[in-house]
């Protein structure tokens, strides 16, 4: 059996806008290898903006 969280790691989301870094979420780097791209909410922009995979 696998283990709890082997293949899910920490992902840092920066704003496409305004190049805001939010808090981290998690995604499952196993199953997908391009860069996570979400719509969540800008605290600087005060709005819904496209959030991208920031390099490490």
């Amino acid at each position: 059996m696998a283990k709890k969280g082997e293949n899910r790691g920490p992902v840092t989301m920066k704003c496409s806008v305004c190049g805001n870094i939010i808090r981290p979420t998690e995604k499952n780097k196993k199953n997908t290898v391009e860069k996570l791209s979400l719509n969540r909410y800008c605290p600087k922009c005060r709005k819904h903006t496209e959030h991208n995979e920031k390099k490490n």
